[in-house]
């Protein structure tokens, strides 16, 4: 069927706006901070064959990543399984890719009797119930991690599943909270089948089906021929995590070997590291997702996410591996190797593409996370927060100074207000790193400064790295600063760490939290 293009480009806009739809519906339909304030969330609508109609901003790490737990869902019970009114969950790390706490909650999408597509999303909740309260920096296995759910359905024919909600509510730390944001992804699924069936209604299957293909063919020829400008070749890049938090004195390697030929590009992973003990490991289908948004930052930015985006791409991941993890490995924080490979990608390609790359940014999420009996409620919390840094200079500018990790993307850091009102911790200081960047032509942006004061007993975990591998410089700029965490600096009894799990903390201690720099870009003296 033949459609006019300002057609296709309507239907095209109206998917994007559709997944922007339900995302701002998860936000403010969600009960705790770390999606409401942090938006630690990422929305997607699908076709009936499970490619990307159109993703919301959200966390760049699930970049064409939903999509898997709904084929999975289909391969392991057939494509009868789906029914209208249903929805449901998945958070199995070694499908979904990450860790427990990511939920993904979908529905299949029908206009009348036929499947046309699915509304997914994928979000944070605060704790599934492992061995610590919202999560171990220090487990060795998933069944420390957490209740683990394979594709279960949760809603059946538009009636929630009590005896599901009840098995997740019994195994939660937080049941009344977690079952709310859970309802937010159900009513995000809803508002998803709503607007995509207004689509089909107003311009009828074929139109939709036509466009689809249209706007899929379109992207995957941008893509060929922006991979046809870069000179066929091998490229590679290498850099090293901390440790697994168990073994403190091993660094782990991750390895990315970019392979360009033709239109068509490699990203192979195959080197590196083995699984780990600690929890470092990731599924295939993460790592897949952070090559992709490698290959997405320098390819084409601009251009939007759907079906026919990957298609020059194929990911190579070893099963075993660090990033290709297999039962039992832990995975609490998979996203560490992660975001050294999207760094990895752009180094690696640095050569090729010298006036589209920036250099390494400060890397990982930075995590601080408090716990315990808030004393003014007598209720049980969990805090869970990120740390803004710098990024890396690049030909033309220096690097953005206090943002959120390339992994994590439209994530905020919590509020000052929002920390201090809802737990027992007082920010005492919230500053830029001044001089944390590295030098170069084109200087790395500056970290950040982020002091608390314990304002009764608690328990701290923290999840810090990128120090054994700072941001590093390109064409001779300079490397970050790394980060450094102290704990009660000033004192006789100043602790540095950079990793630590419910660590018993008194009121009145002081934590001082200084996140990395960017790298720099071009030699200094050229400045």
């Amino acid at each position: 069927m033949s459609i006019s293009p300002v057609t296709t480009e309507i239907i095209r806009s109206a998917l994007i706006q559709a997944a922007e739809d339900m995302n701002m519906t998860l936000i403010r339909s969600s009960y705790t901070p770390t999606i409401y304030e942090g938006k630690d969330c990422a929305v997607a609508l699908l076709d009936r064959r499970h490619r990307v109609l159109g993703q919301s901003s959200g966390l760049p790490i699930f970049l064409g990543n939903l999509e898997v737990c709904t084929r999975h869902t289909e391969e392991l019970f057939g494509a009868e399984v789906w029914q209208p009114g249903d929805v449901w969950v998945l958070n199995d790390s070694y499908i979904g890719g990450t860790h427990l706490n990511d939920c993904t909650v979908y529905a299949p999408i029908f206009v009348g009797a036929d499947l046309v597509g699915f509304a997914t999303s994928r979000a944070h909740w605060i704790d599934m119930g492992s061995k610590d309260p919202g999560g171990s920096m220090d487990s060795t296995n998933i069944y420390q991690e957490g209740l683990r759910m394979g594709p279960t359905r949760i809603v059946a024919g538009g009636v929630e599943c009590a005896d599901v909600l009840r098995l997740i509510e019994t195994n939660v730390r937080f049941p009344y909270v977690t079952l709310g944001d859970m309802r937010a992804q159900i009513a995000c699924a809803r508002m998803g089948v709503r607007r995509l069936g207004e689509l089909f209604a107003r311009y009828g299957a074929e139109t939709v089906d036509a466009a689809r293909e249209q706007i899929f063919a379109q992207t995957e020829r941008l893509e060929r021929e922006r991979i046809a400008a870069i000179p066929d070749g091998e490229y590679e890049a290498t850099g090293y995590l901390d440790n697994d938090a168990i073994d403190p004195d091993t660094p782990l390697k991750v390895r990315v070997r970019v392979i360009v030929t033709g239109e068509s590009m490699t990203i192979d992973l195959t080197d590196c590291a083995d699984q780990a003990t600690g929890p470092v490991n990731c599924g295939r289908s993460q790592a897949v997702s952070a090559a992709r948004v490698g290959y997405k930052l320098l390819i084409s930015p601009q251009v939007s996410l759907n079906g026919g985006s990957f298609a020059p791409l194929e990911v190579r991941v070893r099963d075993g591996s660090m990033l290709g993890a297999r039962e039992p490995a832990a995975c609490q924080y998979y996203y560490s190797s992660l975001g050294m490979l999207i760094d990895l990608v752009v180094a690696a390609l640095a050569p090729a593409m010298p006036d589209r790359v920036a250099a390494a940014s400060y890397g990982d999420s930075m995590i601080v996370q408090f716990a315990g009996q808030h004393p003014r409620t007598g209720e049980p919390f969990v805090t869970l927060e990120a740390t803004v840094g710098g990024w890396g200079a690049w030909e033309g500018s220096d690097g953005e100074t206090a943002l959120i990790n390339n992994v994590n993307g439209s994530l905020r850091d919590l509020p000052i207000e929002v920390v201090e009102t809802l737990y027992p911790v007082r920010v005492n200081e919230y500053r830029v790193r001044t001089g944390s960047g590295g030098a170069g032509r084109w200087r790395g942006g500056d970290g950040v400064v982020r002091e608390y004061v314990m304002e009764a007993d608690q328990d701290l975990s923290l999840w810090w790295e990128r120090s054994v591998t700072p941001a590093w410089g390109l064409f001779g700029g300079e490397a970050g600063a790394p980060p450094r965490v102290v704990l009660n600096p000033g004192t006789p009894g100043a602790r540095e760490m950079l990793k630590v799990n419910s660590l018993r903390v008194r009121r009145g201690d002081v934590l001082r939290c200084e996140s990395g720099g960017g790298g720099g870009y071009g030699p200094a003296e050229s400045r």
